[in-house]
């Protein structure tokens, strides 16, 4: 079953409860307030009902500003760990522009105790992320 997690015209967020993955789709490019607002609703829904998986579908968003991913690394990481985040995926198209944010993001990211690897397409990462739930029942 899908719950919406947060829609806006620049980003949705839901939670698939057979994946046990929020999946957060980015379209444009969001102002600094609106690139708060998906992360901090998926922080509280994870909050709830304890998901540990998330995929950030960057592939159509737009240039995000220097304020924003210092924000995603002081406050929103932070927040996201506490919540009980273990792993993302990020699905990107690769060009310059994304590749150098992603670095910045993963530079972040990997100061925390979360898992982070990079897909071209959602159904690898999708596949990616079940393979720890797959992992975990056999244990």
């Amino acid at each position: 079953m899908i719950t919406e997690v947060f829609s806006a015209p620049y980003a949705t967020a839901s939670y698939d409860s057979e994946t046990l993955c929020i999946t957060l789709v980015w379209n444009g490019s969001p102002t600094k307030d609106e690139y708060k607002q998906p992360f901090l609703a998926m922080i509280a829904f994870g909050r709830k009902t304890r998901v540990d998986s998330m995929l950030s579908d960057i592939s159509q968003q737009g240039i995000i500003s220097p304020d924003n991913r210092k924000w995603f690394e002081k406050e929103m990481m932070p927040q996201a760990v506490e919540a009980g985040l273990k792993r993302a995926a990020i699905v990107t198209n690769g060009n310059a522009f994304k590749l150098y944010y992603i670095n910045l993001i993963l530079s972040a990211v990997n100061k925390f105790p979360i898992v982070t690897k990079l897909f071209n397409k959602r159904p690898e990462a999708y596949e990616w992320l079940h393979s720890f739930q797959v992992a975990a029942v056999k244990k």
